[in-house]
């Protein structure tokens, strides 16, 4: 779907209520690819965590701020209303971006190591694991980039490593 902005394309990954609007969601979970320069698109309200998973860039706000991401960096939370531009250095980028209503939600994204088996515990009425390399599987079944096992709270996963270390973003909201 397009930006709200109209510079540029995501992929919608999962979004509460469904069918909702980009003006009236709870939460969304998104992967987009960005190609060049720009504004990021306003969202006043909402709560916003970016995690780059591919390139570089280096986000401004209008205050001089600057935060450089790539995809070593921590995920970066942020105001989804604050004025903030962004310029690609290592480019295309790929990033995967956590927005929840402050009003009635929270979410916090962490990346997280996994080397042997890990068992995971839906903690919160969304728990959401996305791998982000190949190599681990889900019962039974093999997990690709990018691919997530989604939790609900008290349920429970158990992700299996081949004993290479691999990385999840774990994201939670509530």
């Amino acid at each position: 779907m397009a930006w709200k902005n109209g510079g540029g394309e995501t992929r919608e990954i999962m979004l509460l209520p469904a069918g909702a609007s980009l003006d009236d969601f709870d939460w969304r979970v998104s992967i987009a690819r960005v190609d060049g320069d720009g504004p990021f698109s306003a969202f006043d309200g909402i709560d916003r965590t970016l995690t780059l998973l591919s390139g570089a860039m280096t986000l401004t706000d209008a205050a001089g701020e600057v935060a450089r991401l790539d995809p070593a960096s921590p995920p970066f939370a942020f105001d989804g209303g604050r004025a903030i531009a962004a310029t690609v250095s290592d480019g295309p980028v790929l990033d995967l971006n956590v927005m929840t209503r402050r009003a009635s939600h929270r979410h916090s994204v962490r990346r997280v190591p996994v080397r042997g088996d890990i068992s995971l515990v839906g903690t919160a009425p969304v728990t959401l694991a996305v791998a982000l390399e190949n190599g681990l599987a889900c019962a039974a079944a093999s997990l690709l980039q990018y691919d997530g096992v989604l939790l609900e709270r008290g349920e429970t996963a158990r992700l299996q490593g081949d004993g290479t270390e691999r990385t999840i973003l774990l994201i939670v909201i509530n």
